[in-house]
């Protein structure tokens, strides 16, 4: 990379992916990951242990089922599972990265406040959080010890990972729900640019829990075909029917690009455009005009023409009026089928995770040139705005530059463009 500029026009520093690890149902690296997407399969579940909410119509979900690694207990015991979960991708993030060493060493350099985190999550454990209110409900303080608060406040993801790796950086908690992991890679890659930090850990992680499904079950938006698992969540299509909820969680390495190059980091690619904003028009319905306005936001900061996004990546999360906004958004944009899938269509909704998540495989898949279809995906929702809806087989596509999107509850929006290096 002899002779490569380092800055941008604008004279901020050029800000790299080295590195990145992910934890869900399709896989906890990219082989799998990339078998399971190519298998056009989904990895939903029906939830038997739901059975007990009678008023709850979906039974619908994607776990992750493996048994999570160990770590030492002195390390750990202030993390739930939501915490465990970024932890773990973190580990793996950090290593391909080059920044942890085989025995488990971390370099020397993660101390010395120039390398910070940016990670989000929806809310902290659950099951701490019910223990709390077991005091304010049965009068019974028994279940809280002095680990409880940190297991279960919304900041649990970032600082356990502070902690754990003696992080001495700036901290970025991005508690907003399904934009957590997607503004934790974007906020990571201002701090970078403006010249803060050097190297900061960005992502998002949520475990699953029975309310988060009950949250959108009450708003009638989730998937309700129980006996046919393998056919939810249908994304833009004419037939769907709602979202599922997921679980997992993905860390990225942003890192200046002249110190990764310094230091000889692979580089997968760069960060080079992040848009967001907020609605301020409801807590919970989209605004097409406002979600436009972040894509162009993204585009603007990439300073590139719109025709050379080859791909995007969907929040789509299978709601019928979140697809139709968001399809109609993003023609108004780009004013072609520009392709777009949903990773939804295969793991759910990952919710504080998914920003995260979905960015880094589309990043691994502008590497393979081939993206995945929208699973379930056969007919195309009329009321959608004719996008070019990657379906059947996926398809094979060259392009420098994708784009990923995400929106959330608040009315806050995020899009973020990956460059091919």
């Amino acid at each position: 990379m002899s002779g490569m500029e380092f800055t941008r026009p604008d004279g901020r520093r050029r800000v790299v992916i080295t590195g990145g690890g992910m934890l869900s149902a399709l896989g906890d690296d990219w082989e799998s990951a990339f078998r399971q997407l190519q298998s056009r399969q989904n990895c939903i579940q029906y939830m038997k242990e739901w059975d007990v909410y009678e008023k709850m119509n979906t039974r619908l979900a994607c776990p992750y089922t493996k048994e999570l690694p160990s770590f030492p207990r002195k390390k750990i015991r202030g993390m739930g599972r939501v915490a465990l979960l970024s932890l773990i991708a973190t580990e793996r993030a950090l290593c391909s990265a080059g920044l942890k060493s085989p025995d488990g060493e971390v370099i020397d350099e993660l101390h010395n406040g120039r390398t910070g985190i940016a990670y989000g999550s929806c809310i902290g454990s659950i099951s701490s959080i019910t223990d709390m209110c077991a005091m304010l409900e049965y009068n019974d303080t028994s279940k809280i010890n002095s680990q409880t608060y940190i297991k279960c406040m919304p900041q649990t993801c970032a600082v356990g990972l502070d902690v754990y790796y003696a992080i001495r950086g700036r901290i970025i908690t991005t508690n907003t729900a399904c934009t957590s992991g997607s503004q934790a890679i974007g906020y990571a890659y201002e701090t970078i640019a403006a010249g803060k930090q050097d190297i900061m850990i960005a992502g998002g992680a949520e475990e699953l829990v029975s309310p988060d499904a009950a949250v959108f079950d009450t708003m009638a938006a989730t998937a309700i075909l129980n006996d046919t698992p393998n056919l939810e969540p249908k994304p833009f299509d004419k037939n769907r029917d709602g979202l599922v909820i997921g679980e997992g969680s993905a860390t990225v390495i942003l890192e200046d690009m002249e110190h990764a190059v310094r230091r000889g980091a692979t580089i997968y690619a760069e960060i080079a455009g992040f848009g967001t904003n907020a609605d301020g028009t409801h807590i919970t319905n989209p605004n097409p005009e406002t979600i436009a306005q972040a894509l162009e936001l993204a585009i603007q900061d990439a300073g590139i023409a719109k025709d050379k996004i080859g791909y995007i990546n969907a929040h789509g999360t299978a709601t019928s009026v979140g697809d139709v906004v968001e399809s109609q958004a993003t023609y108004n944009v780009f004013k072609r089928a520009v392709p777009i899938s949903s990773t939804k269509s295969y793991i759910g909704h990952t919710l504080g995770a998914c920003g995260c998540l979905e960015s880094w495989l589309s990043v691994l898949m502008m590497r393979e040139n081939w993206f995945h279809p929208t699973v379930n995906l056969t007919e195309p929702d009329p009321a959608c705005a004719p996008l070019g809806y990657i379906m059947g087989d996926g398809e094979e596509i060259q392009t420098e530059y994708v784009m990923s999107n995400n929106f959330a509850f608040g009315g806050i929006n995020t899009s973020l463009i990956f460059r091919r290096i």
